[in-house]
């Protein structure tokens, strides 16, 4: 008799892969079910983008300390005015939605909107101006492009985004309905 066909070798290889089958199965369920002893780090934004900048800029230790402080000061003090916009465009909307819209009030949420726009971009660009003041005339250089890379990446997302498929032409007409 052949050995591979003999009847101990079948059983036995099935009940070998029967006992893989069942180890694996409850080492995925152990795993999934498993919490570990520590708690995962956690990344937010800003630190993943200091990590992004000290790559590229070849940064020393005591200048990303630097970018580190200056970046939290930045955004320590612009995060009242991401707010303020934030509850301004909850009221634009529900303005907007209402079934007859008080256009001077839109009018004034849209402007407040733009000053406080207008305010976060200049700190935008002292932060900036901060920043480069901490780099090698080098690393500026390099520093300007990251951040080009950075606005025009956010452009181009936001292109593709609204963008239809390729080779269509939109005509977009705006009506405006006199009230």
């Amino acid at each position: 008799m052949d050995f591979l066909t003999s009847k101990r070798f079948i059983t036995t290889t099935l009940a070998v892969l029967v006992v893989l089958n069942v180890t694996l199965l409850g080492f995925l369920w152990w795993q999934n079910t498993h919490k570990p002893g520590h708690d995962p780090v956690k990344i937010t934004r800003q630190y993943s983008r200091h990590i992004y900048f000290t790559g590229p800029l070849s940064l020393t230790e005591e200048q990303s300390l630097r970018f580190r402080e200056i970046r939290k000061n930045h955004f320590r003090k612009v995060t009242p005015d991401i707010q303020a916009i934030a509850g301004l465009k909850k009221e634009l909307i529900r303005e907007s939605v209402k079934e007859k819209p008080d256009t001077a009030k839109i009018d004034s949420l849209a402007e407040a909107i733009g000053t406080k726009q207008a305010f976060m971009e200049k700190e935008l660009a002292l932060h900036f101006h901060e920043l480069a003041l901490v780099c090698t005339p080098e690393q500026r250089d390099s520093l300007r492009k990251v951040l080009e890379q950075i606005a025009t990446r956010k452009i181009k997302v936001r292109k593709d985004r609204f963008a239809g498929p390729e080779g269509e032409v939109r005509e977009i007409k705006i009506i405006r309905e006199e009230r």
